[in-house]
């Protein structure tokens, strides 16, 4: 699936700070991590507070990887510090606040070339504007949700909507109904499919977080100072390092 190259899913995962004030101000430290799918092991960690944003560029990039993430991580910018260095990007995009661009670098309407479209599996070629430089090209996947999804999806959102008094745009429900992702992946070594099976492969870091949580133990540090609080996250990784490659013989919740 991979052709030989390293897959990488990078996602965030947190614990309380300790301390009152921290807990009245939700308080928190922040787990950078990147995962190597193969190995099924953390390869990268970066420790902040909650005031730094999960960014698809902080982890230090292998020439020729694939990184996956999720619409937290996807920024045009960013995307374009990773495939400046050979690095390949795909993950699920937001279908606002981005420049979606065509070959003539113009806007492209996104939302009505999804509503135009009617195959389960929608791929075109965009441009995602910078703020400097050149349009950076990518592939738009989106791939069409179940009616029951889509409902399920359009219900959370004007449950949100409602409890913060806010108005839902038509264009929010209307992408509700896709998963839409983008992706600097070649189309003939990776077709839609491929980049969709990648994609769906972020649940296996979801498990090393639980695994870090419910089995490791990792918690809320039990100390303010960040001199003893880093090190006493961080300390829970090596255990991690020694215990996922025998995640699938132990299973999620070995006795």
């Amino acid at each position: 699936m991979a052709k030989g190259r390293l897959i990488r899913i990078l996602d965030a995962t947190s614990v309380a700070k300790a301390g009152v004030h921290e807990k009245k101000n939700n308080g928190l430290w922040r787990m950078h991590c990147a995962f190597d799918l193969e190995r099924e092991q953390f390869d990268f960690l970066e420790i902040t507070d909650q005031g730094e944003a999960e960014l698809i560029d902080r982890v230090p990039v292998v020439p020729g990887e694939i990184r996956i993430g999720d619409r937290a991580l996807m920024h045009a910018e960013r995307i374009a510090k990773v495939t400046a260095q050979d690095g390949d990007v795909g993950g699920r995009a937001p279908w606002k606040n981005v420049r979606w661009l065509d070959v003539n670098g113009k806007a492209f309407d996104l939302i009505g070339h999804l509503k135009s479209c009617r195959e389960e599996v929608i791929e075109t070629p965009v441009w995602l504007g910078l703020k400097k430089g050149e349009p950076l090209k990518m592939r738009l996947i989106a791939l069409r949700k179940s009616e029951a999804a889509t409902q399920e999806a359009r219900r959370k959102i004007n449950k949100e909507a409602k409890a913060k008094g806010k108005q839902v745009q038509p264009e929010t429900l209307i992408a509700a109904g896709f998963i839409i992702l983008v992706t600097s992946l070649d189309q003939e070594e990776f077709p839609s499919g491929t980049v969709l099976k990648l994609y769906r492969m972020r649940w296996r870091i979801e498990l090393a977080f639980k695994r870090l949580k419910s089995l490791i133990g990792l918690r809320a540090p039990p100390a303010k100072d960040p001199r003893i609080a880093k090190p006493w996250i961080l300390a829970h990784f090596p255990i991690a390092l020694v215990t996922e490659p025998l995640s699938q013989e132990l299973g999620v919740s070995p006795h």
